[in-house]
C-alpha cells in the first residue's frame, strides 16, 4: 500500500497527482491519498503510519518531501518515495527520480534503496540542504515579495541578495574540529544543489554516510561575477574561497542569525547542529 502524500497549494502537484493516480489505476496498485492542506494534521496521521512498516510518497517538490520526511516517527520503518511537482526539485535531481508521474515507474519497478538524511534536532530532518547565511536572505527576499503580491525567481534574489549581503562572522566545528569563517554561506549538503539547480555542492554523495560541510567565504563586490559564473557552471569549489570537509556531525554557529533553511523551508533558529543518518531509512530513487 502506498499512501501518497500531496501539497494542495500548488496547481502542479494536483495536476501530477492526478495523472499519477491515472498510472498507479492503470497499474493496479493499491494507494490512499492524504492532503497536506492541515500540515498539523497530516504530520500526526505520517507519525501514526509510520510507527509499523509503511511506504509514503510525496508529491511535490522539496518543501513537501522535507515535511513528510520530518513527520516520520521511525525512519528505520518507512520506506519513502516522491513524486516530484515542485518548482525547483533539487533532491530529485541527485537521486535521479524524474518529475511528475514519470516517477510511478520508478515506485513499482525498482526496490528501495538506502538514503542518508540530517538530524537538525527538536524533530527537524533534512535531505538535501541545510544551510545559514545568504541562502536564507535570498528565501526571505522571496517571501517578502510573495506577501506582496509578486514573484520571484531565486536567481533573481541570488542577484540581489550577492549585492546587498555582508559576510557573517561563523563558528563552525565538524566531529569537534573547530574553524572560525566570515563568510557569505555555510550549509551541511547530502544532496549537491539548491535553488532550481544551482550546484552548489557537486562532491556531494547521498548514500555515503557523510555530511558535506562548506563555507564559502564573502568574495570583493569586484570578482562577484568571476564567482556566480563558477557557482552556476558547478565549478566553484575548486576556488580558495570554498572551505569544504566530510564528517558525521556538523556544528554552525553564526553572529546575528535568526533562521536557517532546511531543504529550501525557513526555520526559526540561532544555530545549526546536525548529524547524518545513514542505513536507515530506505528510499525509492535511480
Amino acid at each position: 500500500m502506498l499512501h501518497l502524500i500531496y501539497n494542495p497549494n500548488t496547481k502542479k502537484s494536483e495536476k501530477v497527482l492526478a495523472e499519477a493516480r491515472e498510472l498507479l489505476d492503470a497499474r493496479g496498485a493499491e494507494y490512499d491519498v492524504l492532503s497536506g492542506a492541515d500540515p498539523a494534521l497530516m504530520r500526526r496521521e505520517v507519525a501514526r503510519l509510520t510507527e509499523e512498516e509503511t511506504t509514503l510518497v510525496a508529491v511535490g517538490g522539496d518543501g513537501t518531501l522535507n515535511a513528510v520526511l520530518s513527520a516520520v516517527a521511525c525512519p528505520e520503518k518507512t520506506i519513502l518515495g516522491l513524486i516530484p511537482a515542485g518548482t525547483g526539485n533539487d533532491f530529485a535531481a541527485k537521486a535521479g527520480i524524474p518529475y511528475g508521474a514519470g516517477a510511478v515507474d520508478l515506485l513499482l519497478d525498482s526496490e528501495p534503496k538506502y538514503t542518508d538524511f540530517l538530524d537538525c534536532g527538536e524533530g527537524r530532518r533534512s535531505l538535501n540542504i541545510a544551510g545559514l547565511g545568504i541562502d536564507v536572505d535570498i528565501l526571505e527576499r522571496r517571501e517578502r515579495k510573495k506577501a506582496a503580491g509578486k514573484k520571484m525567481s531565486y536567481f533573481s534574489s541570488l542577484l540581489r541578495s550577492l549585492v546587498k549581503y555582508k559576510a557573517v562572522r561563523m563558528r563552525i566545528v565538524a566531529d569537534g574540529r573547530e574553524e572560525s569563517y566570515s563568510v557569505f554561506l555555510a550549509a551541511a549538503c547530502n544532496g549537491s544543489q539548491f535553488g532550481s539547480g544551482i550546484p552548489i555542492c557537486p562532491p556531494a554523495v547521498i548514500d555515503d554516510g557523510l555530511i558535506d560541510l562548506i563555507a564559502v567565504d564573502c568574495p570583493k563586490k569586484l570578482v562577484l561575477p568571476f564567482y556566480l559564473i563558477k557557482l552556476m557552471r558547478g565549478r566553484l569549489h575548486k576556488n580558495k574561497i570554498y572551505h569544504h570537509v566530510l564528517c558525521r556531525e556538523a556544528e554552525i554557529y553564526p553572529e546575528g542569525t535568526d533562521y536557517v533553511q532546511l531543504d529550501g523551508e525557513l526555520f526559526p533558529a540561532t544555530q545549526l547542529h546536525v548529524r547524518i543518518v545513514s542505513n536507515t531509512l530506505r528510499m525509492y530513487r535511480g
